[in-house]
């Protein structure tokens, strides 16, 4: 069983930036590959970004390259998404999810989830 749990939201001005973390509670977190998900209102859950395991592979969906950075510190259990150049259109609660070594762009591949936090980015 994995707890995960996000925090680093918030309310921000477009242009500004905000660092998401997530803590997990696994012993063998350096075993699980992790990813950032985001939910609009009225809309789907969409895949943000992904780690690897080993933190030596990352993927993120077109709307983001170059804005948001995913990172991990297994030391410290805990998975990161550095957003920067933030838009309205970021507005969401964002999730972080895990599963085991690859990752996935698939929310329904990733077994364990965070209670999410709110980002909300104003024009």
């Amino acid at each position: 069983q994995v707890q995960l749990v996000e925090s680093g939201g918030g309310l921000v001005q477009a242009g500004g930036s905000l660092r998401l973390s997530c803590a997990a509670s696994a012993r063998t977190f350096s075993s699980y590959a992790m990813g950032w998900f985001r939910q609009a209102p009225g809309k789907e859950r969409e895949f943000v970004a992904a780690i690897r395991w080993s933190g030596d592979s990352t993927y993120y969906t077109d709307s983001v390259k170059g804005r948001f950075t995913i990172s991990r510190d297994n030391a410290k259990n805990t998975v990161y998404l550095q957003m920067n150049s933030l838009k309205p259109e970021d507005t969401a609660v964002y999730y972080c999810a895990a599963r085991m070594l690859v990752y996935s762009v698939y929310a329904h591949e990733y077994l364990y989830w965070g209670q999410g936090t709110q980002v909300t980015v104003s024009a």
